[in-house]
């Protein structure tokens, strides 16, 4: 195990609370304007006859990437934000779920320690194992 709280069973698990979605901040005037996500996707040549699920992977990896600061990592307050921003239909309605409150409540205590790709991951495979959308994409037929 990686040691990070969403999989060791002992401590508390990474939390979100989406009750007060916040718009993600606008570009700084001095500030380079980033390439779209699609776009990065794209000029990643192992991707060109990439799987969906490879472009999935990639595509979190690249979102986290271009959230994170220079060292790789957010704070617990940014990924708070990016879930708010970005993950927003998957922890839509969870909010009186206390599993997802447990998980959610970690990232409102110490909001300034930081976290890393992989305890972002794990915290992201959480809160949408725990997601009615989920159940919704299971429950979806895929034949006419």
């Amino acid at each position: 195990m990686c040691g990070c709280k969403a999989s060791v069973p002992s401590t508390k698990h990474y939390s979100v609370n989406p009750a007060s979605p916040q718009k993600s901040p606008p570009a700084t005037a001095g500030m380079p304007k980033r390439m779209p996500i699609a776009k990065q996707l794209a000029s990643i040549k192992a991707l060109e006859k990439g799987s969906d699920l490879e472009k999935a992977v990639a595509t979190a990896a690249l979102v986290y990437n271009n959230a994170a600061d220079p060292e790789g990592k957010l704070s617990k307050a940014e990924t708070k934000n990016l879930l708010q921003t970005q993950f927003l239909s998957f922890i839509q309605g969870q909010e009186n779920k206390p599993k997802y409150q447990e998980v959610i409540s970690s990232l409102d205590e110490e909001t300034e320690k930081k976290i890393d790709f992989e305890d972002f991951m794990i915290l992201l495979v959480s809160l949408a194992l725990m997601s009615d959308l989920l159940q919704e994409i299971k429950n979806m037929k895929t034949t006419k």
